[in-house]
């Protein structure tokens, strides 16, 4: 993706200076805290017992970004850019109404928020209580070292699914699947944040087709890739599961893939209904 001379985005709270970053987290690696990360967030098992095994010390105490962190910054706040940027147009000629973008929340390893407690385990997720979009930046690192979603594209992705979050919430989407996953059965609630997850995953792909001279060539097929790397099934079945369809909360890795490309071809975001789609 291009984004030299891409402005960087003042939406951006960095909270990765105040607080400790270690290289071990309960005896574990870095290399064993991605996997425990990235099997805890997209299986849905609790992995915070885990992390937190054996005693973990962390400091308060301010500190310096290490030059791969200020990068991950510099890089998240230039793709915020650009979706403030696609959504600033996109909002007014589509939908007829003035978007206001979310900011989004740097961390590293913990912080907090008005949905809970946040942490590197819950993965990077939109809270619509403060319309703000929480990241742990190592999330790109585990994307890459152990999902297999590789490239520059594959992580803007990540933050344009987020922001499609906010899109969603702009709409009153979110609010109206909210109240119907509080009177549903656990089963039906996770069918319903499935096709949330995969009008996101579109309109993530809608924002892509309107990044006017930015993509670079293999960028698509880089987000689609990601999407499939992420997958419930793929991740369930990498974990050492067998795949329970009733547990999905994000879609299949066809599925994911599927509706980005949608959103990318059409462009439109009256194409990203996946709530009327018969076979979402």
């Amino acid at each position: 993706m291009r984004l030299k001379g891409v402005r960087r985005s003042s939406n951006v709270e960095d909270r990765r200076r105040s607080g400790g970053r270690g290289g071990a987290v309960g005896g574990l690696g870095i290399g064993g805290v991605l996997l425990v990360l990235a099997i805890g967030y997209f299986t849905g098992i609790d992995v915070t017992p885990i992390l937190n095994g054996g005693g973990t010390t962390t400091s308060s105490a301010p500190r310096d970004l290490t030059p791969a962190e200020q990068q991950a910054g510099d890089f998240s706040a230039s793709v915020l850019a650009t979706t403030e940027d696609v959504w600033t147009q996109v909002f007014p000629d589509q939908v007829g109404e003035r978007y206001t973008p979310p900011t989004l929340v740097l961390f590293s390893g913990r912080t907090a928020s008005p949905c809970g407690g946040a942490s590197g385990a819950t993965g990077p997720f939109y809270c619509p209580v403060d319309q703000k979009a929480y990241l742990d930046t190592q999330f790109f690192a585990m994307m890459e070292q152990r999902l297999g979603a590789r490239g520059d594209f594959a992580a803007a992705y990540v933050i344009a699914h987020e922001v499609a979050h906010h899109v969603q919430n702009e709409l009153g989407i979110l609010g109206k699947v909210n109240q119907i996953r509080q009177s549903a059965s656990q089963t039906e609630a996770n069918a319903i944040t499935v096709r949330l997850e995969l009008q996101a995953d579109c309109l993530a792909g809608v924002w892509a087709a309107h990044v006017d001279g930015l993509l670079e060539p293999g960028d698509v097929e880089e987000a689609i890739n990601a999407a499939r790397q992420i997958g419930d099934d793929t991740l369930q079945r990498n974990a050492g599961r067998v795949p329970q369809p009733h547990t999905f909360t994000h879609g299949t890795s066809e599925q994911r893939s599927r509706w980005f490309a949608t959103g990318y071809d059409a462009g439109e975001m009256t194409a990203c209904d996946t709530f009327s789609a018969r076979n979402p």
